[in-house]
């Protein structure tokens, strides 16, 4: 099936995929995130997401959370690094509404000093718990440790320091500088005139128009010029598990050999009990209970890593375990009956997860955000049947030099 995509006269671009489901998935990404933040300021934009739920013009918050559910529709959001994305799922005969409330919320609301109170105390308790999830803060302090001094490298919760002193007026100036119909996408995915879409949206934001020069977020330098980082780092948490992380700067998002790295990454560290390091810490040796390699592409940079948690006493024999591995790639390269298994493996898990329309939805979204174009599946398809050992070989001798990697260890 087609996409269908537009820009309307104030600048917001609109892309819409035909479904034959009951239900819609539609909403808006904005490319304003964690690294739009000025100094001092970490933790806004996730806060500023929060705070677009406490009420617009229009709206009451308790208006704004049962608009949609009083028609058994749900409503969401969240923050990363480089985007903001509120979002609905609806029954197709309640799509206006989701579109109405979506566009109010994004582009009207009014962030109430009083909401704020209650709210910083909500976004706190949220920064605690995850505090005390090793699991997930590791991610985080492994980004803060890659990059230093860089928005990348903060929190996306921010401190519960910053978030008690917000105010309104920050809000505001935060999301009139970046929720702008110019510096967003709307997405829709779900059986939908698009003629009768566009006008809506045409109608709901006629209004809104630029008002500053939206200014870009700082470039990373990579690897940092002015920092040295430590081959190896532990937190004292006092956790009952070592967490462990273990990983290097890696590719952009328009990097010639990302999709190399995504092949290898799934071979390494996929979701299947297949993936070699899974085979050999979990099942051959009994050292772990998860152990996943991940990469994450940014506009100007990348993260590729390895994550395990087990016994302190194991961490050693994991990281040469996995040492071992990462040896092997780099000084054997895939035979093409290996690589051919890999792309077919690979290929089967996309087709499998563009089965969950959220989240495809919102895949093919954030690519008409920040690439300009749709997701294409038979391209990447492509793509990946075009990467040749040679190419495999070379990623894995750029990344996985020793040297190269650093790692972090909580416990």
């Amino acid at each position: 099936m087609r996409y269908n995509t537009a820009t309307l006269s104030n600048g917001l671009r609109v892309i819409h995929r035909m479904s034959d489901s009951p239900v819609v998935y539609c909403g808006y990404q904005i490319a304003a995130g964690t690294r739009n933040e000025e100094k001092g300021a970490e933790g806004l934009a996730h806060f500023c997401e929060h705070l677009t739920f406490k009420g617009t013009r229009r709206r009451t918050a308790l208006q704004i959370l049962s608009h949609l559910e009083s028609v058994g529709g749900d409503l969401n959001a969240f923050t990363t690094k480089e985007s903001t994305t509120f979002y609905a799922a609806i029954p197709r005969e309640h799509t206006m509404r989701a579109v109405d409330l979506l566009t109010d919320i994004v582009f009207d609301s009014i962030f109430p000093q009083h909401e704020i109170e209650k709210e910083a105390e909500v976004v706190c308790d949220e920064i605690e718990s995850y505090n005390d999830s090793p699991i997930e803060l590791i991610y985080d302090e492994f980004e803060n440790l890659l990059f230093q001094g860089h928005p990348l490298g903060h929190s996306i919760l921010g401190s519960a320091e910053n978030v008690r002193r917000f105010t309104t007026e920050d809000a505001l100036r935060f999301t009139r500088h970046y929720y702008r119909p110019d510096n967003a996408v709307f997405f829709a995915y779900g059986n939908l005139n698009f003629e009768q879409l566009k006008k809506k949206l045409e109608r709901l934001s006629k209004d809104i128009s630029p008002s500053t020069v939206i200014t870009p977020p700082s470039t990373v330098i990579t690897p940092p010029s002015t920092i040295i980082i430590p081959p190896s780092t532990i937190i004292e948490k006092h956790t009952h598990q070592a967490h462990v992380m273990t990983g290097c700067v890696a590719y952009p998002i328009g990097h010639p050999d990302r999709i190399a790295l995504y092949l290898l990454n799934n071979m390494l560290g996929g979701p299947g009990m297949s993936a070699r390091l899974n085979v050999i810490l979990r099942e051959r040796h009994g050292l772990v209970y998860t152990v996943e390699s991940s990469m994450v592409c940014y506009g100007d940079t990348g993260i590729w890593s390895i994550y395990f948690g087990c016994d302190p006493h194991d961490v050693s024999r994991c990281l040469r375990l996995i040492r071992r591995e990462l040896n092997r790639l780099m000084h054997n390269p895939l035979t093409v009956r290996q690589l051919n298994a890999a792309k077919r493996q690979i290929k089967g898990q996309i087709s499998i997860a563009c089965d969950n329309r959220e989240q495809f939805a919102l895949d093919f979204s954030k690519s008409y955000l920040f690439n300009g174009k749709e997701r294409n599946i038979e391209e990447l398809y492509r793509q990946i049947d075009a990467i040749t050992p040679e190419q495999i070989h070379k990623v894995a001798n750029e990344l996985f030099e020793e040297h190269h990697l650093k790692t972090l260890i909580i416990q």
